[in-house]
Parts: structure tokens; C-alpha cells; sequence
């Protein structure tokens, strides 16, 4: 819930953009940990574009990654992300093929 006592509204392909970024970071997290970055913070933004007809189902999501911690550096966070998004993060893995997937990294 919000702090103002409203609880927040999703839709459902909203959700899918979340369920995206938060398995996309869960992977991150303990990809660089086995780097040995002693992460501080990850912060995960996710955007998609969706198709203007019916099904309106996405295009392209564009994931921006900040990355704070000791060791960390932009290498290891890109390697890291790589191997989520094309390997371990079973929702991205599930969207379709034709979805240009792409993503900023900032090391802060």
C-alpha cells in the first residue's frame, strides 16, 4: 500500500514488466556477489513498448541498472546482467523471441 492508505494499481502487462525486473535483479544480486562485489544497492528501472493494435503485447523492454558496491565495476555488472537476461531469468526467457531487449548500466 501507499503511504497515503491506497493500494497501488497494476495491469496486468505492467506486472509482467515487474515480474521481469525483479527476476532479472535477483539474478544480478547473486551474479556479482559470486564476483565478489560487495554489492550495496542494485536499483532496476523497466520500460516496454508495447504494439499499437490488438494484442497490444510488447515490443521492446529497456532495463536501466545502477549498480553500487565495492568492486563492482561496469565489466562485472554487464557480464552479470548478460548472463540473467540470456541464460538464468526464467520471465524474460518466457516473452516472445521478436522482443528487443536492451538495457543501460551506471555504476554509481
Amino acid at each position: 500500500m501507499e503511504p497515503d492508505g491506497h493500494r497501488w494499481s497494476w495491469t496486468a502487462v505492467e506486472l509482467l514488466l515487474l515480474a521481469a525486473g525483479t527476476c532479472t535483479a535477483s539474478d544480478v544480486v547473486l551474479i556479482l556477489q559470486k564476483q565478489r562485489v560487495k554489492l550495496r544497492a542494485l536499483e532496476v528501472a523497466v520500460e516496454g513498448t508495447r504494439r499499437e493494435e490488438q494484442p497490444r503485447r510488447y515490443t521492446a523492454i529497456h532495463f536501466r541498472f545502477t549498480v553500487t558496491g565495492v568492486g563492482a565495476d561496469e565489466a562485472k555488472a554487464r557480464r552479470a546482467i548478460d548472463l540473467s537476461l540470456q541464460k538464468y531469468c526464467s520471465v524474460v526467457a518466457s516473452l516472445a523471441s521478436d522482443i528487443t531487449i536492451t538495457y543501460d548500466v551506471t555504476i554509481a
